[in-house]
């Protein structure tokens, strides 16, 4: 009979345990990064999946925030943003059991009852990146200069187009600003401008 109660008390201990570790790993996604955050994933750091985007038919604008809930009790998450307009931006081996709030972009800060996860701009304010068109038409000129600019330069295609699906790399002084512009002109001379682009972050940028 004891080892039946020890047992049974062992296993109780185990599933309040893991209840007050999956109650442990909730927090805020704060947007800070000046872009709308179209798609949002969060994962155990423990399997190699993303699962579902967790802002289902919404979005997250800049300067706002959700409160999240995993479906799963492990404390150690990775998590995923997507920006409208291309770009990807992620958070890996993150601890969410012991802060309170995960900040994609801006400067951080101790807010909250935990500390912020809550990276800033690179401390080289490199805003070079690969340019991917993600469009299905064939792209005549890029230009893609810096905000702080004057103008939009030389067409970094020369004498090349760049088809659906292809990319270039972009490369940019580092250490003004992260704020980019980008025009393109399509092959049938339409003319699309972006501009205040935060690429410091990004591998790539999509143009869609």
């Amino acid at each position: 009979m004891r080892r039946h109660v020890l047992a049974l008390f062992a296993l109780l201990a185990g599933l309040v345990a893991a209840g007050s570790a999956q109650a442990q790993n909730r927090f805020w996604l704060v947007n800070e990064t000046g872009r709308t955050i179209e798609r949002a994933y969060v994962s155990s750091s423990r399997v190699s999946n993303w699962g579902p985007d967790i802002l289902g038919t919404s979005v997250l604008p800049y300067g706002e925030r959700v409160w999240v809930v995993p479906s799963f009790g492990d404390c150690v998450l990775d998590l995923r943003v997507t920006f409208q307009g291309g770009g990807e931006s992620t958070r890996m081996q993150v601890n969410a059991c012991r802060i309170s709030q995960i900040v994609f972009g801006g400067r951080g800060g101790g807010a909250g009852t935990g500390a912020q996860v809550a990276p800033s701009q690179p401390a080289a304010m490199n805003p070079s990146f690969n340019f991917v068109n993600g469009t299905n038409t064939t792209i005549r000129e890029l230009y893609v200069s810096l905000a702080t600019d004057g103008g939009w330069g030389q067409d970094r295609l020369g004498t090349q187009v760049m088809r659906p699906g292809q990319r270039v790399p972009v490369s940019l002084p580092a250490g003004v600003t992260c704020a980019v512009d980008m025009r393109v002109v399509y092959m049938d001379g339409r003319a699309f401008e972006r501009r205040r682009q935060q690429t410091c972050n990004l591998n790539s940028f999509v143009w869609r």
